[in-house]
């Protein structure tokens, strides 16, 4: 994992995205600092996918800015990583999927397969090196997305709702491989409709509310005393999904 911050922090500066005549993220600020886990928590449709994607680069925002420290885009790229509720694999084996992130990230064919053979145990999936991807378990595929992020080393991992469609076992080897890149240094920026996840696994709370940013703290703090009504009323289940 990345032992030094290189392309933190990122400031995002009066975002804005929308689709049509549709609004979904509202002037959000925030700045992302290397270390605490940060949670992003809302109601569906609150924005909280768009704005990874965002920072990400897979969407372009309607206006505002997103910057990251290091002015050079593609070591910016490099040195992050996204996971989604449901993988994008490849028609490969489980070994292959991680060798070709390897190639993508243009290290050199001598490396990549004890590379990937690395992330692989690190995931626990060694014993289905050579396995069709496609063939694994929800649970499996989704630690086979995390082991071509493991291999990468990123700096930042952005995960959206990565254990959504899982049952409690897949479930708690998937937060295990979190708490994994979290210990070894990559920032993570994950969201999750899950309270009792946001506290098992995050340090602070990003709250979002029909496209803007209404609340940051630390998870405990958030999760005792939510400032705001919206919170509030998303912590009792009250509130609405838009």
């Amino acid at each position: 994992m990345a032992a030094n911050a290189r392309i933190l922090p990122l400031a995002v500066r009066d975002l804005c995205f929308a689709a049509g005549e549709r609004t979904i993220l509202d002037r959000v600020s925030v700045r992302l600092e290397a270390g605490p886990c940060t949670i992003l928590l809302g109601a569906n449709g609150a924005g909280k996918s768009v704005l990874m994607r965002l920072m990400h680069g897979l969407l372009v925002p309607t206006s505002g800015e997103i910057a990251w420290s290091d002015a050079d885009a593609e070591r910016c790229r490099r040195l992050q990583a996204m996971v989604f509720q449901r993988p994008v694999l490849l028609r490969r084996s489980a070994l292959a999927n991680v060798t070709y992130a390897l190639k993508l990230a243009r290290v050199p064919r001598a490396e990549r397969e004890q590379l990937a053979l690395e992330a692989l145990e690190g995931v626990g999936l060694t014993h289905l090196a050579h396995r069709p991807a496609r063939v694994l378990s929800g649970g499996e595929q989704q630690r086979l997305a995390l082991a071509r992020a493991w291999a990468l080393h990123p700096e930042v991992l952005f995960l959206d709702e990565p254990t959504a469609s899982l049952d409690p076992t897949a479930t708690r080897e998937i937060e295990r491989v979190i708490r994994a890149f979290d210990a070894a240094g990559t920032k993570i920026l994950m969201a999750t409709h899950n309270l009792a996840q946001a506290r098992r696994l995050g340090d602070e709370v990003l709250f979002l509310h029909q496209g803007r940013l209404l609340e940051r703290g630390r998870i405990d703090e958030f999760l005792a005393r939510p400032a705001t009504p919206e919170a509030a009323a998303f912590m009792k289940g009250d509130l609405p999904w838009t």
